[in-house]
């Protein structure tokens, strides 16, 4: 099962939430363990990636990457700096950013993607979905691309994945305040570019 199928099943945990002694067992370089992670973890693992990265593939590389490092740095965990899955996803997160980072690299090297590529769009307040997917791709890209790469992850972790300033601070390792200020000037920057064309109200 690759992670895209595992990202369509439904969530579960079998009794208390034993994370912290599978990531003991993955140290102890127990494969079954890592497989009982990847089971309990891998839907929430790939959303999240898939959120990052605005496709598919990127995503399901990031998970695995993710999980070769859990294989390799299970030992590195302490459960006094925090949860597993914080843990976890925070490998993911990092993953997901470095390729994305490595596709943006290649890409300004070679040619430049087509006007009809599908853009995963952050779900701004207030703002109208269908509208924004009805705006010229180009329009569309050029914003996003404008946005300083961290801003444009805080606002996917947070409008993507769904998580709060403080949380993205976390997953990101970056203070609190820092994530608001991102968060703040990335949608600033968002708002001046789609305003003359999606109209002040929709973008706010």
């Amino acid at each position: 099962m690759n992670h895209r199928e595992a990202a369509a099943r439904t969530g579960r945990t079998s009794g208390p939430d034993d994370s912290v002694d599978l990531l003991a067992g993955v140290a102890e370089g127990r494969r079954d363990a890592l497989a009982r992670l990847y089971d309990r973890y891998g839907r929430q693992a790939w959303s999240l990636a898939r959120r990052i990265c605005g496709d598919d593939a990127l995503a399901e590389d990031a998970v695995q990457e993710a999980f070769t490092a859990v294989w390799r740095e299970a030992g590195r965990f302490d459960p006094r700096r925090g949860r597993a899955s914080t843990w976890l996803m925070t490998l993911v997160h990092h993953k997901a950013v470095d390729l994305v980072r490595r596709e943006d690299t290649a890409r300004r090297r070679t040619v430049p993607m087509d006007d009809d590529t599908d853009l995963a769009l952050p779900r701004l307040p207030g703002a109208d979905v269908d509208a924004l997917g009805a705006v010229a791709a180009g329009t569309v890209r050029s914003a996003l691309d404008a946005l300083p790469a961290d801003q444009r992850h805080a606002l996917a972790l947070a409008y993507f994945g769904g998580y709060t300033q403080r949380e993205v601070a976390t997953l990101t390792g970056v203070p609190l305040g820092t994530v608001k200020s991102r968060m703040f000037a990335g949608l600033g920057r968002l708002r001046t570019a789609l305003g003359p064309v999606l109209g002040e109200d929709d973008v706010r």
